[in-house]
């Protein structure tokens, strides 16, 4: 109304300083840059193993039947791994004391799916997850610290996969480029240790409990992980999840390499799959593109596999990735509208209820 009172809840325009918008764009200036140089590091990395491959020799020969029921197979268990992911996530929010319906959280995740693999931008599919949960699962902080504890969890199994490759397939040890597995699990596990003893320590990130601003994501994280000190068995569910998850992708891969019609030692595909699946993830490029492929030459090369193979396996373990992830998209539109509804048309939600033991 012309003239009259400010309606409730609102803001004059002086309240928001110009200073204010332009710093918030600051950090949206840095991560476009971001993407666009992954986006040519992934091209580059690409370009330079693309003028090593023979096409002819890369796609599979006989193209038969049995091809098409490899590559469904692969479509099948990558689908399965999303429901398996899902499921870790709730057995990460049960440690925080947070009971989520797998349905839902299979939602959520999809939904993240779909953004990180077919909508590759700066804002990453663990983003919408921690929104989505903050947004009717638990609040903002336990949201973001059972995030980052699921996916954690994962960079523990796949070392410990790695490893059972080496120890089936000793001989494996002699591979040239072996070394590069066993370092690269080496590493992910010495550097787990570090951010567990980090996030775990109660003078380091424990002292931010309670606190305002965005540490307080952190004190969130440190009291999952004492949550986990103190119940061992929430602790071994989450580790045997993540397990049975990334012993879901080793199989996708496999299921993948039959596609192609290679002929690899399962040992082979247990011990360096999950090394160049931890390589993949350095943010270094977009979705993987280049660093998976280079990996997989470099793994698999001295096994017979030939540039061209190591590409078209790259490129089609990504392919059902991005497959699976398409019926992400509704979950995505459907869980915008809800988000909208409970917002009122605000653009502000109500917060959630105390996360506890008694939150249902």
């Amino acid at each position: 109304m012309r003239g009259g009172s400010p309606t409730p809840g609102s803001r004059p325009a002086a309240a928001v300083p110009d200073g204010a918008a332009a710093g918030a764009a600051v950090p949206a200036r840095r991560a476009r840059l971001m993407l666009v140089l992954r986006t040519v590091i992934s091209a580059a990395l690409l370009a330079v193993l693309v003028t090593r491959i023979d096409l002819a020799h890369a796609l599979p020969r006989q193209r038969h039947l049995s091809t098409i029921g490899w590559f469904a197979a692969a479509l099948a268990t990558a689908t399965l791994g999303i429901g398996l992911s899902a499921w870790r996530w709730q057995r990460v929010l049960a440690v925080f004391g947070v009971r989520a319906p797998l349905g839902t959280l299979w939602g959520h995740y999809l939904a993240g799916q779909f953004v990180g693999n077919v909508l590759p931008s700066t804002i990453g599919g663990d983003v919408v997850r921690v929104s989505r949960a903050a947004g009717g699962t638990t609040n903002a902080e336990t949201a973001f610290a059972s995030v980052a504890l699921e996916r954690l969890s994962g960079f523990v199994a796949l070392p410990l996969l790695t490893a059972a490759g080496f120890a089936f397939g000793p001989d494996l040890l002699g591979v040239p480029h072996a070394w590069a597995a066993v370092m690269i699990a080496s590493t992910t596990l010495g550097v787990l240790a570090g951010i567990l003893f980090l996030t775990g320590h109660p003078r380091l990130a424990g002292r931010f409990r309670h606190r305002p601003g965005w540490v307080r994501f952190l004190g969130a994280v440190h009291e999952g992980v004492d949550a986990m000190r103190r119940d061992p068995r929430g602790a071994l569910g989450v580790l045997g999840t993540a397990c049975v998850y990334q012993v879901s992708t080793v199989t996708t891969v496999w299921f993948v390499i039959r596609t192609l019609e290679l002929s690899l030692p399962v040992t082979a595909v247990i011990a360096f799959v999950p090394a160049v699946a931890m390589a993949q993830v350095l943010p270094i490029s977009v979705s993987g593109l280049g660093v998976r492929e280079g990996m997989l030459l470099l793994l698999f090369g001295p096994l017979g596999v030939s540039a061209g193979q190591a590409v078209a396996l790259g490129l089609l373990w990504y392919c059902v990735m991005l497959l699976v992830s398409v019926p992400g998209a509704p979950a995505l539109a459907v869980g915008h509208r809800a988000r909208h509804r409970a917002t009122n048309g605000t653009g502000v939600a109500a917060a959630p209820g105390p996360v506890g033991p008694g939150r249902r």
